[in-house]
């Protein structure tokens, strides 16, 4: 009972704290805000810790704690699974989560909405804890959606600019369209499997293994009813975890403060679709259909995704377009039937992404604002704690060996290569090559950003196309961190910027400044697990019993991880080793090719850039994919908007049957008083012409 306690406690201390610090958030102080959001996230990171403890211990649980609805045969909880893979998120999830809280407090400070952005981030952390901790689809769904709802909020945060206002939308209908999925797989579960519990879906589905339902009214054939279940649940992955099509949403959630951006790219939101994958690996393991899907839209997603972070100057837009791609590698683990290397993945990306975040967002900080990596240059000697993280960051990122990245990432490659399924082939070339592409656009943003010629300071900048210049937030939000910085000159410049150059950046003669305290040690906190994690975990995760009982492999299908184990000496073998792959020597060339074409010859980008046309302007567009959702999606929404107006309330509900209503009651009075004259023999005459017709109807029936 002390245990289920502690349970609740986990997602109820960030409840508590967002309550107070959102509904009270125009009467309480500052301090008081971030006083509570924090300990509340602190409260559930140390009891996620003693969880994960008693969980190491073999006490595991499973059991509801409220149950809120009755229908017939079925019944909706709110239940607890406590596991190691729900441990391990919660982990992941609080931890992280305290370090962002920690950060926002110089990020945001003097910010309008301070309060209310302490609550919103208190409150996606419960949203996500209530996720992964769930033992019912009901719950899952509602933990899926919750968190949606406050990512909306986030990432329009500020609210006045119509960059935000278009970005939160797009977040929520493309989180819609996967949701639709979604919503129709647990739909399949619970009216084939009759429950909506975790063990019992699992516990039948052997049985219904090949069961098949019928598409569109067809009377024979159909579809194999855990294909179509595992499908329909991973496009609400697709949707969440921003996978091929449905990716569209994730860069423009730079909109919303770089604290935010590291949460929904790092830790909880994205992560959400891999956490369920995972979750339900009983039923993906059924499904080689499903496995293939999985591993090919991972693939696209890894390659095609790196691609577009190489042409990015916004530093936050190419950490973004890293997130695309790595969750991508996540995926086609997934799909690959290496569901503990997506998790181990997921857990060391956690720390190193959201290090690469919160380091840009101190980089912004220090600019004064300007995102734009053209802008800068030079940067270690005034910033050196930043550069520091950044670097352990993008050695993580780019899978250099002995660093947390490097164990999770070549897992994942070594495992797609092991793989028969349909579409690995394919998958093994895009996670090869995303080797090369991922190391040249991350040290192409290390060195422009640290190294080389001081760029910043320039009377005439680059368009970064920020989008902040003339909001009230950013002239408070600057002076904030000016007075941070000891610079009481900023500002005053940037209230000076909004009304004439609109665009930030630093002065003629002005100097980046280190970030404060509560920015640089959230970046060494995260830093230490960025480099040991992997290390420490890859055995027991991997290769030992860390997962037994949480995630369920047919290692006689898919014997992918009994054949990686195989190929495992340990941790530091496998570092040594990596030296002598193809995959070390692709990412040193990647390297290799940033700094010598950024640092040495910038002119040959120049070249590129003016000689590859058709190429770049299609990474500059996204390969369309913007453009199509707005001229089919939207358009065609517009249109279809359109006609049922037009047509269907102005012509048909309005012109036919309300106003053909009335004209026909006015057709009919007008008729109606020709009868009613006054005169009796009128009366007369009608009642006999009555009469006569209704005995010629009687005798005719007769």
């Amino acid at each position: 009972m002390e245990m289920q306690k502690l349970y609740l406690l986990v997602p109820l201390a960030p409840l508590l704290g967002a309550i107070i610090a959102g509904l009270f958030c125009r009467v309480i102080p500052r301090w008081l805000a971030h006083t509570v959001t924090i300990a509340g996230v602190a409260i559930s990171c140390a009891a996620s810790f003693v969880i994960f403890k008693d969980v190491m211990a073999g006490n595991t649980y499973n059991g509801p704690v409220y149950r809120w609805l009755s229908s017939g045969e079925y019944q909706f909880e709110v239940g607890f699974l406590i596991d190691q893979l729900t441990v391990t998120m919660m982990l992941v999830v609080t931890f992280v989560s305290l370090m962002v809280h920690i950060y926002t407090i110089g990020y945001m400070q003097d910010d309008p909405g301070y309060n209310r952005f302490f609550s919103y981030i208190s409150l996606f952390t419960f949203s996500m804890l209530m996720l992964v901790m769930s033992n019912n689809f009901m719950q899952l769904f509602f933990g899926w959606e919750a968190v949606g709802l406050v990512s909306y909020l986030l990432i329009g945060f500020w609210y006045t600019r119509p960059s935000a206002i278009f970005a939160n939308l797009k977040a929520f209908l493309v989180n819609r369209v996967g949701d639709f999925g979604f919503i129709l797989g647990i739909g399949l579960v619970l009216t084939y499997f009759g429950t909506l519990d975790y063990a019992a879906v699992f516990a039948k589905a052997p049985a219904l293994a090949g069961e098949t339902i019928a598409l569109f009214g067809a009377e024979k054939g159909g579809v194999a009813l855990l294909t179509a279940v595992c499908i329909l649940l991973f496009v609400g992955a697709m949707g969440k975890s921003a996978q091929v099509p449905l990716h569209v949403w994730l860069p423009d959630s730079m909109e919303g403060p770089t604290p935010i951006s590291a949460l929904i790219h790092a830790a909880t939101m994205v992560t959400a679709g891999i956490f369920m994958v995972a979750r339900m690996s009983p039923l993906f393991e059924l499904s080689d259909t499903a496995l293939s899907f999985v591993i090919v839209t991972g693939a696209l997603t890894a390659l095609f995704m790196g691609f577009l972070g190489i042409i990015q100057n916004d530093i936050k837009r190419v950490v973004a377009y890293s997130t695309l791609s790595q969750l991508g590698y996540m995926t086609v683990a997934l799909g690959a039937s290496a569901y503990s290397v997506a998790i181990f993945h997921l857990m060391t990306h956690a720390f190193f992404k959201a290090l690469l975040f919160l380091a840009a967002g101190s980089v912004i900080i220090g600019m004064h604002h300007d995102q734009d990596i053209r802008n800068m240059g030079g940067l270690r000697k005034y910033m050196p704690i930043t550069w520091i993280t950044s670097l352990i960051g993008s050695l993580a990122l780019i899978g250099t060996p002995f660093f947390a990245g490097f164990y999770s990432k070549d897992s994942i490659i070594e495992a797609v290569a092991l793989s028969h399924l349909p579409g690995s082939g394919f998958a093994y070339f895009a996670v090869m090559a995303g080797v090369f592409v991922t190391a040249f656009y991350s040290f192409r943003m290390y060195f422009l950003v640290f190294h080389g010629e001081e760029r910043f300071g320039r009377a005439a900048h680059h368009a970064h196309g920020a989008g902040h210049a003339t909001s009230a937030h950013a002239v408070a939000h600057d002076a904030a961190h000016a007075h941070l910085a000891g610079d009481d000159g900023h500002g005053a410049h940037h209230a000076d910027q909004a009304h004439a150059e609109e665009h930030h950046g630093l002065a003629p003669g002005q100097k980046p400044h280190e970030t404060p305290w509560v920015v640089t040690l959230p970046l060494v906190m995260l830093a230490i697990p960025s480099v040991i994690i992997g290390f420490v975990a890859i055995e027991p995760m991997l290769f030992g019993d860390f997962f037994k009982g949480a995630i369920v492999v047919d290692s006689t299908a898919h014997p992918v991880m009994v054949e990686l184990a195989s190929h495992f000496h340990g941790a530091f073998a496998m570092a040594t080793h990596a030296v002598t792959t193809p995959v070390f020597w692709l990412a040193l060339l990647g390297v290799a090719s940033a700094w010598f074409m950024y640092m040495k010859r910038p002119d040959i980008p120049a070249a590129i850039k003016e000689r590859s046309g058709f190429i770049y302007t299609l990474l500059d567009n996204k390969y369309y994919f913007d453009r199509f959702n707005e001229v089919v999606f939207a358009g065609g929404a517009r249109l279809l908007g359109k006609g049922l107006w037009k047509g269907g309330d102005a012509g048909l509900i309005d012109g036919v049957i309300v106003n053909g209503a009335t004209r026909l009651v006015a057709w009919f009075a007008t008729l109606a008083r020709l009868f009613q004259t006054g005169h009796i023999y009128h009366y007369a005459f009608t009642m006999i012409i009555g009469v006569f017709i209704l005995m010629t109807l009687w005798v005719t029936r007769a």
